[in-house]
């Protein structure tokens, strides 16, 4: 056999060899100036001063939508009780029911739209003003305002002046923690709506 003849078999250039190609370096070089970019575009940016007005309008919004029945619940609780307490004994079963079911409304697990909020995230432009710390205190006022309605039923049902002043004294420390928490709430929210110059109505708390 003449070495002419001699077929030579190809060499193997299967994904073995392909594996060990590197990534030209401009590839890499262009990936990290996408990357460096919009990075400085996120730190750049700014929120408008219209932009947080909206957002914080958008925002009291939400949280009313999350506590209005639990804060409303809490005044026609105080309503009802002041009603029995200065002499209409006639609606005392009503009160008793209005307490009972306020009070219940007041927990997330028994109220959806309260719920919903206890998962509320903060549009990114209000992120300097702590609303989420806020937003916390809030759920706090209503896991308050529950055991304040809770403490409304022993002072109502009171028999002997002892009892109902100790009642009474009870429901006064717990009233104390609803109102206390209310003024945290009310300092982050002043703080956020003189920044951003909205005039928006805060969610109505007061007890």
């Amino acid at each position: 056999m003449n070495p002419q003849d001699v077929v030579t078999a190809p060499r193997n250039i299967g994904s073995k060899a392909w594996a060990t190609r590197r990534m030209p370096p401009w590839v890499i070089v262009a990936i990290a100036v996408i990357i460096a970019a919009t990075v400085v575009l996120s730190l750049v940016h700014k929120p408008s001063q219209a932009e947080r007005a909206s957002d914080f309008r958008g925002y009291l919004g939400d949280v009313n939508a999350g506590i209005i029945s639990c804060a409303g619940g809490l005044r026609d609780a105080i309503t009802a009780l002041d009603t029995v307490e200065a002499g209409d004994t006639a609606q005392y079963s009503a009160a008793q029911g209005i307490l009972a079911y306020n009070a219940q409304n007041c927990s997330p697990a028994n109220n959806e739209s309260l719920q919903n909020f206890t998962n509320y995230q903060v549009a990114e432009s209000l992120a300097s003003f702590n609303l989420d710390t806020a937003d916390n205190d809030v759920i706090t006022w209503a896991f308050d305002a529950q055991a304040a309605m809770n403490d409304m039923i022993p002072v109502l049902e009171a028999k002997t002046p002892a009892a109902k002043a100790q009642a009474n004294a009870t429901l006064k420390t717990e009233m104390d923690k609803v109102n206390a928490v209310h003024a945290t709430i009310l300092s982050f929210w002043d703080k956020a709506q003189k920044s951003t110059d909205n005039g928006s109505p805060f969610p109505n708390l007061s007890s």
